[in-house]
């Protein structure tokens, strides 16, 4: 696998090819991130971008993370003191999931978001953004359904971070992608340059397959699961056996989370997955790649509760080395 495959692998956007093609190049040396809000407890959606990082990682990047406290604070998440008590065990967990410590620097927000030159050119942003516009860029990402002027001023500090921290690549969810096109649009008016960008796909609900997989409501599964959270979970999970998207009685596209948990969480960090069975039913089955799983799942060869055990397997293993960091901290 070449750089650009290994840096684009199982990316739902890349913004543009062209940039990504030219840091493709040349990889050593270049800095990419990820923000996250200190939160406690990594749950999928952390370890779906975690993924990609370590991808970049592996194709000679250095990595960003940020652990963006200011941003929690201005989404209501807690005071400051409470915040930052959840960011070193956050890192703690990101280390343990297999991010290069050697590779890989934190960064508090508030170590550079107060200063003077920070300050002047988020203004300077305000003055080219409307309010409108600051709100569509927050609106898959705030907390509660009030728009505060807090949560407006969320989205601009985002694209100032990219050109303060020297990022050559900005990597998050779908969910931040009107955060990164605000960003390309703005900075330049400011006198930076646009911001390059990758965004991974977001993982369907676990138990209807409507929507993402949200720590805030519906199922997840986080680092904090025992191994019995995690069977109880997949075993309730939706998954029909198709890859395909189906829809339910509103009209609402389901998705298959089961099948997207091992193209997006289990395949990246194994080079092959063993299902396990009965003799009497076929005996074991193994895949090297996400296709042929999902192929044999939809010509009836792969049972969906046989990929479901499987799926817990190859999950716990991942969830592991941070569920006993968190013990350990506790």
């Amino acid at each position: 696998m070449d750089a650009y495959e290994r840096i684009t692998r199982n990316a739902a956007e890349v913004v543009t090819e062209e940039e990504v093609r030219e840091l493709a190049a040349d990889p050593e040396g270049r800095r990419a991130y990820v923000g996250y809000e200190p939160s406690g407890v990594l749950h999928v959606g952390h370890m779906l971008t975690a993924n990609k990082l370590i991808d970049l990682q592996e194709a000679g990047f250095e990595v960003v993370v940020l652990l963006a406290d200011v941003h929690a604070y201005l989404n209501g998440k807690g005071t400051f003191e409470e915040i930052e008590a959840t960011a070193d065990r956050m890192q703690a967990q990101f280390l343990a999931y297999g991010l290069d410590e050697e590779q890989t620097e934190f960064v508090y927000g508030s170590e550079f978001q107060f200063d003077r030159d920070y300050v002047l050119d988020l203004h300077a942003i305000e003055l080219e953004t409307s309010l409108a516009r600051a709100e569509r860029s927050m609106s898959e990402i705030q907390g509660g359904d009030t728009v505060r002027v807090s949560q407006a001023v969320y989205p601009l500090m985002q694209a100032l971070d990219i050109v303060s921290l020297d990022l050559d690549l900005a990597v998050g969810g779908m969910e931040q992608r009107k955060v990164h096109m605000l960003a390309r649009d703005v900075l330049p008016k400011v006198g930076y340059d646009a911001p390059t960008c990758i965004h991974t796909p977001l993982i369907a609900d676990l138990a209807t397959g409507i929507g993402k997989m949200s720590s805030s409501e519906g199922v997840t599964i986080s680092m904090e699961d025992t191994t019995a959270e995690i069977e109880a979970k997949i075993t309730d999970a939706f998954c029909p056996p198709t890859r395909e998207p189906e829809p339910d009685d509103e009209g609402r596209e389901r998705e298959n989370p089961v099948l997207q948990l091992f193209e997006y969480h289990v395949f990246p960090r194994f080079a092959e997955v063993v299902v396990e069975r009965p003799e009497q039913y076929g005996g074991d089955l193994t895949y090297d790649d996400h296709e042929s799983l999902a192929a044999e799942m939809e010509s009836g060869d792969l049972h969906p509760a046989d990929a479901k055990g499987a799926l817990v397997t190859y999950l716990d293993r991942l969830v592991d080395p941070g569920r006993e960091r968190l013990a350990s901290l506790r």
